[in-house]
């Protein structure tokens, strides 16, 4: 009896343990990478990120060689294609990402041709389509991305008017309304986008008031709120940041009652957390990070507590990780070698069982 519980013991055990090594080994993984514009180098710096630590390693072969003054890259929602903006040589350079190392390989035909001093890049959420704000042409490139091969095709009629000195680009998160800041004419041109075609059509009232030195436009997790952070231009001072309440089914700004908010100086760059609670700008001038809270319902900026907080020396650019975003639940998966090595381990307890009995 004593030996007939310690096979079962034993067994036991080793049955577990298979399963729990098999499902660890089956497991898939997916590899995050990261990405960066170096414009003094003409060149694109490319990253691993520890998934447990955060940190970064060079990818094999960083970094890619991009045009000149490389200013804003973006990366397609499926993870496939990196696409970046080449002020000096008005260009886009468009890269597949290879899935397993992150490594970058230019598309055929890349890189592509925008406007005048393109200054930001980004793609729609369903990654059909790219718009690129050209600064000194004052106007939005608009691109249909090839699903297979990341190639771009300019859309029909691209590119569409903006107002002067377009510095900023951002597509709303259903993928309906583009907005792009327009730094001198100090508004922001607000586009309905065609499903099929990506065509931008000026949404009813654009272009909507900002501030002098519009330098970038955000939109909302929701797409209820935009919010643009006006930086100091041309002699003029803002120094703050534009808030607005966009219309469902039109993309019609309104702007908030209190708004403008206050910033530092010179703030250069704003951004949402991806659940929608918070904003952060750079602000350049101050060397500083102002944060504030969103007020549900109204989008109501409040400066959080200790706001503004310090950075370096001329916080350029702000982004917040998606770990503030609502938890997903992951269920583990195994492979199809996890699949048949767990199977082999149960056949193996099995037998192994069998033959205690007949003993």
């Amino acid at each position: 009896m004593f030996q007939q519980s310690h096979h079962r013991h034993y067994t036991q055990i080793f049955l577990f343990a298979l399963i729990g090594l098999f499902g660890v080994v089956g497991q898939t993984w997916a590899l995050s990478f990261a990405y960066v514009a170096n414009f003094g180098a003409n060149t694109v710096s490319a990253y691993t990120i520890a998934a447990d630590t955060g940190v970064l390693t060079p990818v094999p072969g960083s970094p890619f060689a991009a045009g000149t003054n490389p200013i804003s890259v973006t990366v397609s929602p499926n993870g496939a294609f990196a696409y970046v903006a080449n002020m000096n040589s008005n260009d886009v350079s468009a890269y597949t990402i290879a899935a397993g190392t992150g490594v970058l390989t230019p598309v055929p035909g890349s890189p592509f041709a925008a406007g005048s001093f393109p200054r930001s890049v980004t793609v729609s959420p369903n990654g059909v389509f790219a718009y690129v704000a050209n600064m000194n042409s004052n106007d939005v490139s608009a691109y249909i991305i090839a699903a297979g091969t990341g190639v771009l095709t300019p859309v029909t009629g691209s590119p569409f008017a903006a107002g002067m000195n377009p510095l900023s680009v951002t597509v709303s998160p259903n993928g309906a309304f583009a907005y792009v800041a327009n730094a001198v004419s100090a508004n922001i041109s607000a586009y309905t986008i065609v499903a099929g075609t990506g065509v931008l059509t000026p949404v009813a009232g654009s272009p909507f008031i900002a501030r002098p030195g519009s330098s970038s436009v955000t939109v909302s997790p929701n797409g209820a709120f935009a919010y643009v952070a006006n930086t100091s231009w041309a002699n003029m001072t803002s120094d703050n940041i534009s808030a607005y309440t966009i219309a469902a089914g039109t993309g019609v700004l309104t702007e908030m009652a209190d708004s403008p908010f206050a910033t530092g100086s010179f703030p250069e760059a704003v951004t949402v957390s991806p659940n929608g609670a918070f904003v952060y700008v750079a602000n350049f001038g101050a060397n500083t990070v102002s944060a504030y809270t969103i007020a549900v319902g109204t989008g109501v900026l409040t400066p959080v507590a200790g706001s503004p907080f310090a950075t370096g020396t001329f916080p350029y650019s702000v982004i917040v990780s998606p770990d503030l975003a609502p938890a997903a639940v992951s269920i583990p998966t195994l492979s199809p070698i996890g699949y048949i090595l767990l199977a082999l381990a149960l056949m193996v307890a099995v037998t192994v069982q069998r033959r205690r009995h007949s003993c």
